[in-house]
């Protein structure tokens, strides 16, 4: 498997998104799960990642358990802040006495001592940001953290959270129907050795070519609730995706593993992280780091998902809202 750095951090070119494993996409089945991260351990995925607000901390004690007797081989990273309340709402905290509260759970889920990789899943509008990363720093200086991420920030937030302590990556949503971005985030974290982690690479599953109608999901699954997946949004969707199905039959590539080579081509910082819940699936996206893209197919591919061609908005606007602060 090759390696990518997430500033001092070495992982592997693609992780493992771990947010699929408790129910949100179905329900998945737990003995599978804990069997795709060691699938992925083997392949020599190490980023293993998982969030305290996954299905209310299960998703954390889930990867805990799977991750215990492989503990050496993987970069474990796990998120706190977005808080999911019982009635399906959220709210963000990113207050500094919240934040080692919210890391001794997660490390007590886990079953750790320390946390590789450390995000602030979304940033708190109320709490200045520096504030907010100095409490992480503390993390760190105790022993529990070893690097701090951001999720979902915006660039000044980005400037300002590294200079109070180096920030080693920003996850955020990226792929080929998610072109946000290009729009300045890449650019700063090059300027300031910070990695990418680009969640949702497949377009939460758009972009393997298996979603053709709200039909296709399950009464329960949470992208009926999101806007590209609904209505005309969906049939001008699934148009631009016929130019992915056609590159891929061409070059005898799944769609899937055509768009995680597509952005691994972004940038050499850009670090996927598909999520899977199976062993075949985890299988595909990781073959995916070997393709070689012509140039002209990128090219194609490119024009085809221009940014702003995508119908229909990644969140619904309470969500939005969160996103980008």
């Amino acid at each position: 498997m090759q390696t990518r750095q997430l500033g001092p951090l070495t992982v592997s070119a693609i992780g493992l998104g771990c947010m699929s494993m408790t129910p949100i996409y179905g329900e998945p089945d737990p003995a599978e799960a804990q069997a795709t991260i060691h699938r992925a351990a083997e392949r020599g995925v190490t980023l293993i990642d998982t969030a305290d607000a996954y299905n209310f901390g299960a998703n954390e004690e889930l990867v805990g358990k799977a991750v215990s007797p492989i503990r050496d081989k993987v970069v474990l990273a796990t998120k706190f802040g977005n808080i999911r309340l019982p009635d399906g709402a959220a709210e963000v905290n990113g207050k500094p006495d919240y934040v080692p509260q919210a890391c001794d759970l997660s490390l007590k889920r886990l079953g750790v001592d320390h946390i590789d990789l450390y995000y602030a899943h979304r940033i708190d509008p109320n709490v200045p940001i520096e504030e907010t990363v100095g409490a992480m720093a503390r993390l760190v200086e105790a022993g529990k953290v070893r690097h701090l991420g951001l999720s979902e920030a915006s660039v000044a937030t980005l400037r300002r959270a590294h200079a109070v302590h180096p920030i080693a990556a920003l996850q955020t949503e990226y792929s080929l129907w998610t072109r946000d971005p290009e729009d300045g985030l890449l650019e700063v974290c090059e300027e300031l050795g910070i990695g990418f982690v680009a969640y949702s690479p497949l377009g939460r599953g758009f972009l393997t070519g298996t979603i053709d109608s709200l039909e296709a999901l399950g009464a329960k699954d949470r992208r009926r609730d999101m806007p590209r997946f609904q209505g005309e949004n969906l049939t001008h969707n699934l148009a631009m995706l016929e130019t992915l199905r056609e590159a891929a039959t061409h070059q005898g590539y799944t769609p899937a593993q055509l768009a995680i080579a597509w952005l691994l081509s972004r940038k050499p910082f850009v670090v996927p992280l598909p999520g899977s819940k199976q062993r075949r699936w985890l299988d595909q996206n990781a073959d995916a780091v070997t393709l070689s893209v012509p140039p002209a197919v990128l090219a194609k591919l490119d024009a085809a998902f221009a940014p702003g061609r995508t119908a229909g908005t990644r969140y619904p606007a309470a969500q939005m809202k969160r996103v980008g602060v």
